[in-house]
């Protein structure tokens, strides 16, 4: 399997219409898609024997997936859907596209945005998407 480029692992912003078209939020520098789950411990002491060393179990608990990235602001139409999202606390949809892997998508949330900037430099963001709701994966081909 070739290499991926870090660059292509994008979120995509549903705009909300009837037919929902989705576009690429612009302006990431650096991304992360992090998949993971809680641990569940189900170790039991061997009843029979229960001075014998304990083997410690786990089971999968709530899954967890969220999307992360710095980068600069860039205005136009997909980041003020997306502010809209921030200003409103509200849920809206979105894919998240892993290379590689495949196409996570669903409800999103924002669960932290932050604008920052230097006096001489360009104004920048960094965000972080929370799963809202159950997600659809489609695997690449």
């Amino acid at each position: 399997m070739p290499q991926q480029k870090g660059r292509l692992l994008l979120i995509k912003i549903g705009d909300g219409a009837e037919t929902e078209v989705f576009a690429n939020l612009c302006g990431f520098k650096t991304q992360t898609f992090n998949l993971s789950a809680s641990e569940v411990d189900t170790t039991i002491p061997n009843c029979l024997s229960p001075g014998d060393a304990v083997q410690r179990t786990i089971e999968p608990g709530i899954v967890n997936r969220t999307f992360s990235g710095t980068g600069a602001f860039v205005s136009g139409g997909t980041q003020a859907i997306l502010m809209g999202h921030v200003r409103g606390g509200t849920v809206f949809n979105a894919e998240v596209i892993v290379p590689g892997d495949g196409e996570y998508a669903g409800s999103w949330m924002v669960s932290e945005f932050e604008f920052s900037g230097e006096m001489e430099g360009n104004m920048e963001f960094s965000a972080t998407f929370g799963a809202a709701g159950p997600l659809a994966f489609t695997a690449e081909v």
